[in-house]
């Protein structure tokens, strides 16, 4: 079986749209590989770690990693399960119009100064869209590309992402708690059993965290287990199994949070995608 696949959901003259699965084989550092388009990745399902030069990010459901053209890196995944990533790649001339201009960096190769952003609700939303619909082919190339620039824009907007800004230090024990929160999404975890597993205080943690992701732990491991209901919604017939199978603690309580997360419930959302009749 091959480590991964790759799946081309969609290519026209503005955006060419992947489904990349891995299975996750390669649990320490691959062999350098390089990108050859600049293209944003949208991390749905599992999680991985990429590697350029000394620098390491966590790829999981909140983030959305940048991956510039002619940038050596390496992939890793020290949780199992592998990963599912959609990976959106425009024209260079198309994303400096969209991009801001203090998020690229200098020189005549077009590129992202930073690694990642953090992405919000509705973005996560929009990739399901995209994923779902492509792969059902219920969404035309026209709707198909409006989404995608959508997701762009929100993807590299102020307002609706935000850049990690942290230490090196406090950057890798907020990706170790990811890692933990990742390991286990449907699992109840506690505050003293995530700070135990990264080795630091309880009050530490919550501290350190908030400051590099500007959003307090259980919202963020809230937000991961969501973004794994968004992917299996076309899975799922029995809404109340889906949310039970991911940790809540009731139907009622699952269609809540989401609905509070995304602006619909699951079943709402379900018919958006065309999931359901």
């Amino acid at each position: 079986m091959a480590q991964f696949s790759t799946e081309l959901l969609l290519k026209t003259r503005t955006v060419a749209i992947r489904d990349v699965v891995c299975n996750g084989e390669c649990r320490h550092r691959s062999d350098e590989e390089c990108a050859h388009n600049t293209s944003l990745v949208y991390p749905y399902r599992g999680v991985f770690m990429r590697h350029v030069g000394r620098n390491e990010t966590v790829a999981e459901a909140n983030q959305m990693l940048f991956f510039n053209a002619g940038q050596g890196y390496r992939i890793s995944h020290p949780v199992e399960g592998g990963d599912a990533c959609v990976d959106l790649s425009v024209d260079a001339a198309l994303l400096a119009e969209l991009a801001p201009r203090d998020q690229i960096q200098p020189g005549e190769l077009f590129g992202f100064r930073r690694q990642r952003r953090r992405i919000d609700p509705r973005a996560q939303a929009l990739v399901a869209l995209l994923r779902h619909g492509l792969h059902r082919k219920v969404a035309e190339a026209l709707e198909a590309e409006t989404l995608a620039l959508t997701l762009i824009r929100r993807s590299l907007g102020e307002r609706t992402s935000h850049a990690a800004g942290a230490s090196a230090g406090r950057q890798k024990l907020v990706d170790r708690a990811k890692l933990v929160l990742s390991s286990d999404l449907a699992r109840r975890w506690t505050l003293a059993e995530i700070a135990a597993e990264v080795g630091v205080s309880p009050v530490y943690l919550t501290q350190v965290f908030q400051q590099v992701e500007a959003t307090p732990l259980y919202r963020y491991q809230l937000r991961l287990r969501l973004a794994r209901a968004l992917d299996l919604l076309g899975r799922y017939e029995d809404l109340t199994a889906l949310g039970l199978d991911l940790g809540f603690s009731s139907h009622s309580h699952f269609t809540a949070l989401f609905r509070q997360t995304y602006g619909q419930t699951p079943a709402e959302f379900q018919r958006a995608a065309r999931l359901r009749r």
